[in-house]
């Protein structure tokens, strides 16, 4: 169903027929960490997330998964060889 309280026009899953069935009531706008992410949308009531109803969940644990800021470097781990194996290789 389309928001009626902060995005009003957007789908959003937590609409029905009753109001917004978010925790709340309504969407809450992002936190600190969120400033720069593709996913935020200027309102008139503030600027909120596009992906997430409450931003500041997504924080809570790291980094936010759907942040397009972030950039994540995966770290490779230095594997050992055992130089018997690598002379025989050869």
């Amino acid at each position: 169903m389309n928001c009626t309280t902060v995005r009003e026009g957007d789908d959003c899953v937590f609409m029905t027929a009753k109001g917004c069935g978010y925790n709340e009531g309504t969407c809450l706008p992002i936190v600190d960490e969120c400033n720069g992410c593709k996913r935020t949308t200027e309102l008139s009531a503030g600027v909120y997330c596009t992906a997430a109803p409450d931003p500041s969940l997504k924080w809570r644990n790291g980094n936010c998964n759907t942040a397009t800021h972030v950039k994540t470097i995966a770290a490779t781990k230095k594997q050992k060889i055992n130089p018997i194996k690598a002379s025989k290789r050869r």
